[in-house]
């Protein structure tokens, strides 16, 4: 049994023994006037005291307290999670925090399983119900979503995965949520709402969930096309991470969110039944073109000292070619700031995204240059914490050699893989060529592969015959 259905499955007795309203006086109407919930800037922070994954958060937390601190800071939406069992919530909290602030909307979130559920959610003061699309047969969801409407309150629908799209489909919610936490195993994704939101066919606001734990990520889901976050453990441990993630729907924030689309993008191609593939270490117009006429998801052009550097002039060559393109750069400990022509091709559209491949810090990565991914070096004694450490929603593993960064022709040795694979998404780079390749794919089942010295006929410059191959042993089976 899942995490979501042993909560499921224990709220149902709790319901059959104390009602829906679980024991309390729930008024017989509706006290207060119904609020709009899904105002600019969306930014929705939740009372939470509790979880399955990280235990306690903020047991003794007073629900009309913490909600006046995030209004102070300007949050105008508030979700107050009611379930008492897994995340120490009440009814209660969400009948306190109406009261006392009628003016803010108040999104009760809990795991509702019938119409009753929602006319609870309204009696109580709820503004908006969440709807874990999960829990529902199509059915079921739509006669819950059309009851929410019917009171005037809104409908948070969230979806987890391709079958929730479908159910969510056929009525077109105005208000989706995309979860980067697995309500099976409670594991976050960050990349998982991305992949999801390219599937939506209906006119929304999406909503990204779960895994927002400063700027950065906020920076990163606004700029992938979400309109609202929804974000608990963090704000509850320190309410004034609010003032940095409102900055973030800002104009300038909005600047980005118009100029780059990267990670939507890997998203949407992430739908084919074979990895990513990404080219590296181009050098040249031919070789570009070659690599997008084959199939490469992303193509790489190296910005640092290299036998395989390419020129900025290159990149305004391929203007034309509708592909992902990332510039390497190499940013050694002490050095101020990244190569400026880097710089002024990601700001021009030229490059969508960088790949840091030196000594970057983690806290960093974001002010040198956005959007980004880390690549880390990955020896025989290889810990999942090397790649946990860093902020971008993947992080690419390459070999460990010595004086050397990237193109090594190198291969991380397997357990290190499989160590790292436990834990993380798998993006490997690595010594991956044409004889190989199908091999790799079969043992680590990776996200992401990263080709580029074993495609080579001499550095800098590749083979026809070497990448025709390399992409055949790909589509094969």
């Amino acid at each position: 049994m899942t995490i979501l259905e042993r909560i499921v499955k224990r709220r149902k007795k709790r319901i059959k023994r104390l009602g829906h309203a679980m024991g309390l006086q729930i008024p017989h109407r509706r006290l207060q006037p119904v609020r709009e919930f899904a105002v600019s800037p969306l930014l929705i922070c939740e009372i939470k005291r509790t979880s399955p994954s990280k235990g306690a958060i903020f047991l003794g937390a007073d629900a009309a307290d913490r909600a006046a601190s995030y209004r102070k800071r300007g949050v105008r939406s508030v979700s107050v999670l009611t379930e008492e069992e897994y995340f120490s919530g009440s009814l209660e909290d969400l009948l306190r925090v109406k009261k006392r602030f009628p003016d803010m909307a108040v999104l009760r979130k809990d795991f509702l399983v019938d119409e009753e559920d929602i006319a609870v959610s309204y009696r109580a003061g709820a503004d908006a119900v969440l709807l874990i699309a999960a829990m529902h047969d199509a059915g079921t969801l739509v006669r819950l979503y059309r009851r929410a409407k019917r009171c005037g309150m809104e409908a948070l629908v969230e979806v987890h995965d391709k079958d929730d799209l479908a159910k969510a489909a056929l009525f077109g919610p105005t208000l989706s949520g995309f979860n980067s936490r697995d309500l099976r195993t409670f594991t976050v994704d960050p990349l998982r709402p991305v992949v999801l939101v390219s599937g939506v066919n209906w006119k929304t606001i999406p909503v990204f969930e779960s895994g927002i734990r400063c700027a950065e990520d906020a920076r990163y889901a606004l700029s992938s096309g979400f309109r609202g976050i929804l974000t608990g453990e963090s704000v509850m441990r320190d309410p004034d991470l609010i003032w940095e993630l409102l900055k973030m729907f800002s104009s300038q924030a909005g600047t980005v969110r118009g100029r780059t689309d990267f990670w939507k993008r890997v998203g949407e191609r992430m739908k084919r039944p074979r990895p990513l593939v990404k080219i590296c270490g181009l050098t040249n117009e031919h070789d570009a073109r070659l690599a997008h006429e084959n199939g490469a998801d992303l193509l790489g052009f190296v910005f640092a000292d290299s036998l395989r550097r390419a020129e900025a002039g290159l990149l305004r060559k391929l203007r034309d070619l509708d592909s992902i393109k990332v510039g390497v750069v190499v940013k050694k400990d002490g050095d101020p700031d990244i190569d400026p022509e880097v710089r002024k091709l990601l700001d021009e559209g030229l490059l969508n995204a960088v790949q840091f491949h030196g000594d970057e810090r983690p806290e960093e990565c974001a002010g040198l240059a956005f959007p980004y991914y880390k690549a880390v070096r990955v020896g025989e004694t290889a810990e999942a914490d090397a790649v946990s450490r860093y902020r971008s929603p993947r992080v690419l593993i390459d070999a460990f050699v010595p004086g050397m960064r990237g193109g090594t022709g190198k291969r991380i040795p397997s357990a290190a893989i499989h160590r790292i694979k436990e834990r993380h998404p798998l993006w490997l780079a690595g010594g991956i060529g044409p004889e190989n390749v199908r091999s790799i794919v079969e043992e680590f089942q990776p996200e992401l592969l990263d080709a580029s010295s074993g495609l080579e006929e001499e550095a800098g410059v590749k083979s026809f015959a070497k990448m025709k191959k390399f992409f055949e042993e790909l589509e094969i089976g």
